[in-house]
């Protein structure tokens, strides 16, 4: 990886909270809190909220930050990504500059009308938001992308994108 840009903040590691994982997890939502639920995020001037079950507590903590720290396909039975903990600190920066060279950005359509800008961070750290329909958009969650195969899977679908809007800007 190459220099880190100034605006990114320094990792939250478990070994730093003594490897304790409740003061650690603690910690960890202490940043998601304060990005997310005690002020605002914007992303292209819109703000980035969380709503309906998005802000429901499990175990004392917003349900969309259990899935932005976790993995698994099965919603309740998630288990803790470190690499996702760790760089919770990123999700905000990476959110508010996503005009940065080291930011890589593409929207994908799901299920015909669902926005969802993806900000990639040195093809290192994802974040997925999903566009509300006032405009306004909400976390879907972030990914460490560190194996080979997943790095493979989101340059070909940035690629993708970014070959497909300059045809448009094109006219092709």
């Amino acid at each position: 990886m190459s220099a880190a840009p100034a605006w990114l903040p320094a990792l939250i590691l478990l070994s730093d909270h003594g490897g304790d994982w409740q003061r650690y997890i603690d910690a960890v939502y202490a940043v998601f809190n304060a990005d997310f639920v005690a002020r605002r995020s914007y992303f292209h001037g819109r703000k980035v909220l969380l709503i309906g079950r998005d802000a429901e507590l499990v175990r004392g903590k917003e349900r969309r930050f259990w899935h932005c720290v976790s993995e698994g396909r099965i919603e309740d039975d998630r288990q803790p990504d470190l690499r996702r903990c760790e760089r919770m600190p990123w999700m905000r920066p990476v959110i508010e500059n996503d005009g940065d060279v080291a930011v890589d950005v593409w929207f994908e359509t799901r299920s015909g009308s669902c926005v969802r800008p993806h900000l990639w961070f040195n093809e290192e750290y994802l974040v997925v938001l999903e566009q509300l329909w006032k405009g306004d958009f909400r976390p879907i969650t972030t990914l460490h992308t560190f194996r080979r195969h997943q790095v493979t899977k989101y340059r070909r679908r940035r690629d993708y994108w970014q070959k497909k809007n300059a045809a448009r800007r094109d006219g092709a």
